[in-house]
């Protein structure tokens, strides 16, 4: 086993099976060395456990662009949001404690408990500008040094969705004899022409905040940060996670209430990417939505590894591929890829939806369904 420090939550301290989803933090003993070139030093990554590990029971499950280590329960101390996908972790779902052990980092490069740009260099500056690129392939080496401290060997199975796809499928094929079921939800092999377009005016956008101070605004008075372009950037995203049919049934042409469009209000879509763009600006670091976004960009399964066909044929886990039928973003023919390619992953299984990208959060049930469906399954 990997010698590394496991550390309590900051209150108490910790013993299997205690307070279960209290975030924890491992720190790597080393410094991480990067797919880009050079190393990350200082490494700790946050996560969240529920269930008792027992040898074979051990679920890794993988957040998303703007998501963390809280899977499941209430918001709290370290928790803005209740957990992301409640409806897969707790009693009679397809992610029971009783019978998986739950684990949930939050990736290197995010902002809820591990290292990223608003952490401190070995300086004690945070990192800001200087905070280096991290691939998919680079996060997957840190968690791999996670599972050794928790004692896991193998993973029963590796779940994730969109960005968090991108890194289950790196799991697999990085270290396809420690993945024995693979879930991927809404992802693709590699990161396309047109996700990266959709980044480009996202990222441009923080960056032309005058907040954004290239990237070195931490300490910035409250308020002062580049909160503006954080906001717009969400909207943008927002209208790749939702499809343009769900926007129009919703909303339609109109208005917000109480308010003129013809004289200076807003419509009823307006004032829901405004909200949405709110909530986010509250919970999530400009730095951090920037270098994730860019790593989302740099996703490439089949690089150093002969092409895409390549990198997916390395995978041995047994696989269960599904997309959304109205994601605009990573449409379902990237799935299609993935299915086809990955051996022995079957069919596609295309979740019915009108919801667009963000699908495969909304149809809980469906995807409870499917998970529940692989975690039976022999491999």
């Amino acid at each position: 086993m990997t010698s590394v420090r496991t550390l309590p939550p900051a209150t108490g301290a910790w013993r299997e099976g205690d307070d279960p989803g209290r975030r924890r933090w491992a720190a790597l003993p080393d410094p991480l060395p990067l797919e880009a070139g050079g190393e990350l030093p200082g490494v700790r990554i946050a996560f969240e456990t529920w269930g008792t590990f027992t040898g074979d029971n051990a679920v890794l499950v993988l957040h998303a662009l703007t998501g963390d280590s809280h899977v499941a329960g209430p918001a709290g101390p370290g928790h803005p949001t209740p957990g992301w996908w409640e409806a897969l972790v707790g009693p009679g779902h397809a992610l029971d404690p009783a019978r998986w052990f739950v684990v949930a980092p939050n990736v290197v490069g995010g902002c809820q408990g591990s290292t990223g740009p608003s952490s401190p260099a070995p300086d004690g500056r945070p990192w800001g500008s200087r905070f280096p690129l991290v691939t998919t392939r680079d996060a997957v080496a840190a968690e791999t040094v996670l599972a050794d401290a928790l004692g896991i060997d193998r993973w029963a199975c590796v779940v994730g969705g969109s960005m968090g796809g991108m890194r289950a499928l790196e799991w697999a094929a990085t270290e396809p004899d420690r993945v024995e079921r693979l879930f991927l939800l809404a992802c693709p092999a590699a990161s396309a022409a047109d996700q990266i377009a959709w980044s480009a005016p996202q990222i441009a956008a923080i960056r032309a905040d005058p907040g954004w101070r290239g990237g070195d605004y931490y300490d910035a008075a409250p308020g002062e940060g580049p909160h503006l372009g954080l906001g717009v950037a969400r909207r943008m995203a927002h209208l790749s996670y939702r499809s343009a049919f769900e926007l129009g049934e919703r909303f339609g042409r109109d208005p917000q209430e109480g308010e003129d469009p013809w004289r200076g209000g807003r419509y009823a879509v307006e004032s829901y990417l405004d909200h949405h763009a709110d909530k986010l600006v509250h919970r999530f670091d400009a730095g951090s939505y920037v270098r994730l976004t860019e790593m989302m960009n740099a996703h490439d399964v089949g690089r150093g590894r002969g092409g895409v066909a390549a990198g997916l044929a390395r995978v041995t886990a047994r696989t269960l591929v599904a997309g959304v039928s109205s994601d605009r973003l990573y449409p379902p023919e990237q799935q299609a890829e993935l299915a086809a390619g990955i051996p022995g992953a079957g069919e596609l299984r295309l979740i019915e939806s009108p919801y667009g990208h963000d699908g495969f959060l909304v149809e809980a049930p469906t995807v409870n369904r499917l998970l529940g469906e692989l975690l039976v399954s022999r491999s």
